[in-house]
């Protein structure tokens, strides 16, 4: 099924998903929550070459949000018509959530509302120092939605989400970076590349064990010890079996290079310099 209002590539494992609605600054349109959003999770479950996804914005903008005219439009539906658009998003975004692959969210300009809920998906935020993040829903009269109250919280706390969510105020990249919401802050024009490059760095790593891995801490917060305990022997067992650790493992018997070393990595871009 083809994308309508954003755009998908994949290149050397890396997917990249960008909303591409710039003319109403990638507010998310019918077409991306009804089709995108969901073809998107279709695309990278059903294609094991992909090791990364990176979500962005065309035009300088992640996205505001919410479209407030497509609001409007609908005030002449009836309830249950209006409440369908939000039952649908359940049936794709826990899947999102879930994604078996690192997820980097690439944010320039605005993350209002659904935007933000859409970063805070993620598991890495990088952001320009043009950035700006409101949980906006507040000044509409509307309760946060698309999965924000379950992840701000881990993200920043409950105390602060509450806090943004009650005052629904914006803040910028550097009050982010110190909740803890975003992962590095960078010069404005340079976050989707550098975005590409991180998740690049994942091209050899397992996605098994990713998977894996994101699969259980997704629910660290959910789950007693000794479940999570449980959850976590269970990853390890299937992860132990796989090619990819058994060539590992003989790689650092002949001492040969890891085919996935972050340290490694570390040292070839600050030669790049």
């Amino acid at each position: 099924m083809p994308f309508i209002d954003s755009m998908f590539e994949v290149h050397d494992g890396v997917a990249v998903f960008t909303m591409n609605n710039p003319a109403e600054r990638n507010a998310m349109t019918t077409a991306m929550m009804q089709n995108d959003l969901p073809e998107l999770v279709r695309s990278v479950r059903s294609n094991a070459d992909i090791r990364a996804l990176v979500i962005t914005g065309a035009g300088g903008m992640f996205s505001a949000g919410g479209n407030i005219k497509f609001m409007k439009e609908r005030r002449n539906l009836s309830v249950p018509e209006r409440n369908k658009t939000l039952y649908d998003i359940y049936d794709w975004l826990p899947e999102l959530v879930d994604l078996p692959v690192p997820v980097v969210a690439a944010v320039e300009g605005f993350a209002y509302g659904a935007g933000l809920s859409l970063a805070l998906i993620a598991d890495i935020i990088l952001a320009s120092d043009r950035a700006r993040f409101c949980c906006v829903f507040g000044r509409v009269g509307l309760a946060p939605d698309m999965g924000i109250m379950h992840t701000l919280p881990r993200w920043v706390g409950l105390q602060t989400a509450k806090e943004l969510i009650f005052t629904a105020r914006s803040f910028g990249a550097e009050e982010a970076k110190s909740m803890g919401l975003v992962y590095r802050i960078l010069p404005a024009g340079t976050v989707a590349e550098a975005a590409k490059a991180l998740a690049g760095r994942f091209k050899h790593a397992s996605r098994l064990a990713i998977r894996n891995a994101k699969t259980v801490l997704n629910q660290s917060y959910n789950q007693d010890f000794r479940t999570l305990g449980i959850m976590e022997m269970g990853a390890q067992s299937e992860a132990r079996e796989s090619a990819y650790h058994q060539q590992a493992v003989d790689r650092f018997l002949a001492k040969q290079p890891a085919l996935f070393d972050w340290d490694a990595m570390d040292k070839e871009a600050a030669k790049g310099t």
